[in-house]
């Protein structure tokens, strides 16, 4: 089951005229603090989505290094697990193959959108479901350490990645999650397999999904919010993606 976003955040005034800049970034801040994701929309043509980027912290590369990175259907990604074919993707964090802090923000925004049905980016916040653990889930999720691999497409770019780290990570600046349904390396009667399915299937049953215009932007923490994606069949659909280490 899916809903519609809430925390949405219009760069125009109820007049059309451009939002003040710093009411901007005080609102979008509220925004994210509240819900943890922001959908931006009636977006200005000449609106500098790479600076605004900037303003929440530092730029992490992509895997191929490139820091504005183009999600689209990519020549010879069709039959493995990638953004880059039309295929649905399961509910994940970012950076959870990376040996240092994954990215606090990702941010995509719109170049061109779907035609047809499919194609919308779905969320879901950890939060509630972190506080329903039990003393002993939460304990285990801190405190083992796991075996995380890299996707089947970011294999195919002559990555094999392969890291260690907690679910749950305590950091200064609040609570890391990490998750993956399929790049989570585990025994089948590992005490965590419970706790991923739970939350596959919250997920999936608190999703808001996000149907994209041309110009829209989302940010979401991705140290706080799972995603996904809905499969799609245009192929024109193009987005371009941002991680910021904030």
């Amino acid at each position: 089951m899916s809903s519609s976003p809430i925390s949405i955040l219009s760069q125009t005034d109820f007049n059309g005229d451009p939002l003040d800049p710093e009411l901007l970034r005080r609102t979008f801040g509220q925004l994210m603090e509240e819900h943890g994701y922001v959908l931006m929309v009636n977006v200005p043509d000449d609106f500098d989505q790479v600076k605004f980027c900037r303003s929440l912290g530092a730029f992490v590369p992509n895997y191929t290094g490139a820091v504005v990175g183009d999600v689209r259907p990519e020549p010879g990604m069709d039959d493995v697990y990638h953004a880059g074919n039309t295929r649905p993707l399961t509910p994940h964090t970012e950076g959870y193959d990376f040996t240092v802090v994954p990215p606090r923000y990702i941010a995509l925004w719109c170049v061109a959108p779907a035609s047809g049905p499919g194609g919308e980016t779905t969320l879901a916040d950890t939060a509630p479901w972190v506080a329903a653990l039990s003393d002993d889930e939460r304990k285990y999720l801190l405190d083992t350490e796991f075996e995380w691999k890299t996707t089947e497409g970011v294999n195919r770019l002559g990555l094999d990645l392969h890291t260690k780290h907690p679910i749950l990570e305590e950091h200064d600046d609040g609570l890391i999650v990490r998750f993956s349904c399929n790049n989570l390396k585990r025994a089948e009667d590992d005490p965590v397999v419970p706790v991923q399915q739970r939350w596959r299937d919250a997920f999936y049953d608190h999703q808001i999904a996000v149907d994209y215009h041309r110009n829209d932007m989302l940010v979401w923490n991705n140290w706080r919010l799972l995603h996904a994606r809905n499969a799609f069949t245009d192929r024109s659909r193009h987005l371009r993606r941002i991680q910021v280490a904030g």
